[in-house]
């Protein structure tokens, strides 16, 4: 009955240990002992990001990694900077070009009196200018510590992010004909408790 007892003991370990890999280890958005395994097979840490993540950004990186379908268009790249902890706008230009482009006023709606206000379609200037796009960076990415997706005493209470991965990954997410202009005039950083879920 001892041998029994003991066997058993080692068996309901086993088990537990085996459920934890089946219901928690196999699910990307979950994971914390195979997250090196995951990242590894996935080519993560990526190079772009140098400062140190928490295991939830780690994890919100690898799901991005394993579901991001590509595209081109401004709305992708804004979107997966928003998965990045990131608010972007992204501000295309086109040169006036003569029976293609219209005088007048081409200011987006809502039209302001003022003329300084409102983004023009048609802008003076060369015809390279079509490609360049200017990123305006909204507010800095502040990361919380959470109890269940962080490590005490190697997180901080609060991580402010630091913007080399935003230039990083749209630099080489980009359109390859295209230039990018980042803009922090308009930084904020919110509220006292901005940030917190």
């Amino acid at each position: 009955m001892q041998t029994v007892r003991g066997l058993a003991g080692v068996w309901g370990f086993v088990d537990s240990r085996a459920a934890d890999l089946l219901e928690r280890e196999s699910d990307p958005r979950k994971t914390i002992e195979l997250l090196p395994d995951w990242e590894r097979n996935w080519g993560l840490p990526d190079p772009c990001v140098k400062e140190p993540i928490s295991i939830y950004d780690r994890q919100v990186a690898l799901v991005q990694k394993m579901t991001m379908l590509g595209a081109q268009s401004r709305q992708f790249f804004i979107d997966q900077m928003a998965k990045l902890g990131y608010t972007i706008t992204i501000e295309e230009f086109a040169p006036f070009m003569a029976g293609i482009s219209q005088c007048g006023d081409t200011r987006t709606p809502p039209l302001d009196p003022n003329p300084l206000i409102g983004r023009y379609r048609w802008y003076i200037g060369p015809p390279e200018q079509r490609f360049y796009w200017t990123v305006h960076v909204g507010a800095a990415r502040l990361t919380w510590f959470r109890c269940g997706s962080g490590q005490a005493g190697v997180d901080p209470h609060l991580r402010i992010g630091i913007f080399t991965d935003l230039e990083c990954l749209l630099g080489r997410w980009k359109p390859a004909h295209t230039e990018i202009v980042f803009d922090y005039s308009g930084l904020a950083a919110g509220g006292p408790m901005a940030g917190t879920p």
